[in-house]
């Protein structure tokens, strides 16, 4: 009786209304976004191991990349000629590029948080790629699974199939996203 007596003495100092604890409610996840708050959270916490490894996981998904789609090598004439592997491990022209692509990731993950911006940057960088000879928007989703395989080779255990659904799912959303901004940007044209 006494446990009922400090719930009705507790619920009348606070007000009939007030939640039992002082923590507010989580903000309502925007519609847009296709991951709930729990997976973003997990994402943006995984990414953080992403982060101090940037040019290393970049340079991993180039190098898939050129494995299996060689004729995308041409694409880049800064590093066209490395050829092998090791060539374009070493390549410092390589890892400049791999660098600005992980940054462009690194903003839209972080950007999760506020879509309006996200959307607004990434559309930009898709548009931006109508200026590359030859770019064809079907290329944008040859970098999903070199993406994801370079995520694993730096998250190594910590890639668990929890994590690889979550990173699949916001790959999907970054590579729709890019192709929403480049087909815009043709629309205008």
């Amino acid at each position: 009786m006494g446990c009922q007596l400090g719930k009705l003495a507790a619920s009348e100092r606070r007000g009939p209304s007030e939640p039992l604890n002082d923590v507010p409610p989580p903000p309502a996840p925007d519609p847009r976004l296709p991951l709930t708050a729990k997976q973003k959270y997990s994402m943006l916490a995984s990414w953080k191991g992403i982060s101090r490894a940037m040019e290393k996981t970049g340079i991993c998904m180039f190098v898939k990349l050129f494995e299996e789609n060689k004729d995308l090598l041409d694409m880049f004439e800064k590093f066209r000629q490395c050829r092998t592997r090791e060539e374009q491990i070493s390549s410092m022209e390589l890892a400049e590029h791999a660098n600005n692509v992980m940054s462009t990731l690194d903003e839209g993950i972080k950007g999760l948080d506020d879509l309006d911006n996200f959307f607004q940057y990434i559309h930009q960088v898709g548009a931006s790629h109508r200026r590359i000879p030859g770019f064809k928007v079907e290329y944008f989703w040859k970098i999903e699974a070199p993406f994801l395989a370079a995520v694993e080779s730096t998250l190594g255990d910590r890639y668990t199939p929890n994590v690889e659904n979550i990173y699949k799912i916001t790959i999907k959303f970054i590579l729709q996203t890019l192709i929403d901004g480049y087909e815009k940007a043709g629309k205008t044209t």
